[in-house]
């Protein structure tokens, strides 16, 4: 008989690490997210000199959008497109080289100072290029069109991952610079498109396995699709002019249009079963935000970067992370239902925003954030590791 941590499935004999696409990507993009936070804490009070080339604030904003997320990213597609195309799901030895490239991506922008000059972006790059080739091989393959929208921000999302790059090389600022604004847009859309489908579709599944006669209203109606169009707008422009008072209205828009889409989703049904609704607090991230920056253009500066957190850590580190328990739960065959172990991992994440957005006020703040931060990703990597090593 296998061992526990060894399967059979899909012509792949070997680790259950690598028998579906959100295992290692899910564990070690959790694992990443706690490590950068570790080097991350010494290098913000001068205690360690990070060995790359970027500066140490540009490093941390990067390899949590591009690093962690990129991984979140990949272990969601992977594992969501065989249930949209019907095909066989991307594992074994291509699933390995996958994710060894992706660690060789965060490796050589870490040590980026003593290689060559654009060798870092070569590697980094090579990741989401081969991701995208792969997601592309089976929306053709399936002929399921009505995904390629994803595979466009995906798109996106790698040519601002190299417009961050090429700004850090020209000697800029890239924290906040065009290319992690592009890949902030590009991500809290990705989150809008793929949260404006499974926020409904599992919250009415849930309400109607309790018996409840509320419903949420059918995603991606002609209300969603006005809300995106304001959206793509919306975040263009601060993409391009993020300190302008036009931006900041259409910010305001944005963030009262995503208010009343949640409202349409009934999420006020479902506090009972935190699996549920941290998916509509996640979701809250995004209009908070818009709101929160277009407030911080009429105040100063420091109110705007403390605002971007709200997408940053809110938005995008509380939707992967709901999506992350979800998604182990479900494809290891385990109850849909959220234990201490998760609420608490939740919990720790919201402390983490707030307490960021106070630490624009009280520096000290910023480092209580961060222990937060190590609590959530941490605490995912410990409760759900298990399950993402060993057979279902």
């Amino acid at each position: 008989m296998a061992r526990p941590s060894q399967v059979h499935v899909g012509g792949w004999q070997g680790p259950a690490l690598f028998s579906f696409g959100f295992r290692p990507f899910f564990l070690l993009g959790a694992g990443w997210a706690c490590f950068a936070m570790l080097l991350w804490l010494p290098a913000l009070v001068g205690a360690i000199t990070l060995p790359t080339h970027f500066d140490p604030v540009s490093w941390h904003a990067h390899e949590f959008l591009f690093g962690y997320l990129g991984a979140v990213l990949a272990g969601f597609l992977l594992t969501a497109v065989p249930n949209w195309t019907g095909r066989p799901a991307f594992v074994g030895w291509p699933l390995a080289c996958l994710t060894a490239l992706w660690l060789a991506g965060r490796v050589t922008i870490l040590f980026s100072a003593i290689l060559p000059e654009g060798v870092p972006l070569t590697v980094d790059l090579l990741f989401p290029l081969v991701l995208g080739a792969v997601v592309l091989r089976e929306i053709i393959a399936s002929r399921n069109w009505r995904n390629l929208i994803i595979l466009a921000l995906l798109a996106v999302f790698t040519l601002a991952n190299a417009m961050f790059h090429i700004e850090a090389m020209r000697g800029g600022y890239p924290a906040q610079g065009f290319g992690l604004r592009l890949g902030v847009a590009t991500a809290i859309l990705m989150i809008a498109v793929i949260g404006g489908r499974i926020i409904p579709t599992f919250t009415g599944n849930w309400l109607e396995r309790t018996g409840s006669r509320a419903r949420p209203a059918v995603p991606m109606q002609r209300f969603d699709r006005f809300v995106l169009l304001v959206s793509v707008i919306a975040l263009s422009f601060w993409v391009a002019k993020p300190v302008d008072t036009s931006t900041a209205m259409l910010l305001a828009l944005f963030g009262l249009l995503h208010l009343a889409r949640m409202a349409r989703w009934q999420g006020h049904h479902t506090l009972q079963e935190p699996l549920v609704w941290v998916l509509h607090v996640s979701y809250a991230f995004i209009p908070a935000g818009a709101l929160a920056l277009g407030l911080g253009h009429v105040i100063e500066q420091p109110a705007m970067i403390a605002a971007q957190h709200v997408w940053m850590a809110g938005a995008i580190g509380a939707m992967t992370l709901a999506v992350m328990t979800r998604a182990t739960l479900g494809h290891t065959q385990q109850p849909l239902t959220a234990n201490r172990a998760t609420v608490a991992i939740y919990f720790c994440l919201f402390g983490s925003v707030f307490a960021r957005l106070g630490g624009s006020v009280y520096h000290p703040l910023s480092y209580v954030s961060g222990a937060f931060w190590l609590a959530a990703f941490g605490g995912f990597a410990v409760a759900y590791g298990p399950s993402l090593l060993k057979a279902r």
